[in-house]
């Protein structure tokens, strides 16, 4: 695993239709993760399910049960992975299962 002084982070919130948890996660720990720990600059990536707020609001919005998240040593790395057709090839199989296309996505820089 790579390792850099101050890698981004991309987080995804996604609405995941609880009958198809084990198909995401399938397609997640056989496709994706595999494909993307090939690519220069990956440091890590996790699918994480929401358990429960411990402090603060608002709420994710309805229907938002898991995060994604993804790290690279830089933003320019991270766009060659998504411009690579590997990334093409594996996304689409998440991204199909998410019940809302218009999730949020946040880029951040790891201080």
């Amino acid at each position: 695993m790579a390792s850099t002084k101050n890698p981004i982070v991309l987080y995804c919130d996604l609405a995941i239709d609880p009958a198809r948890e084990k198909e995401v996660m399938e397609k997640f720990h056989r496709e994706f993760k595999p494909a993307a720990e090939q690519f220069d600059g990956y440091i890590d990536v996790k699918m994480l399910k929401f358990r429960q707020i411990m402090q603060g609001g608002p709420p994710p919005p309805q229907g938002i049960n898991y995060r994604f998240q993804l790290t690279y040593e830089s933003e320019e790395k991270r766009q060659r992975w998504i411009a690579s057709d590997v990334h093409s090839r594996v996304w689409p199989l998440i991204e199909k299962l998410v019940t809302n296309q218009d999730y949020i996505v946040l880029l951040t820089d790891s201080m």
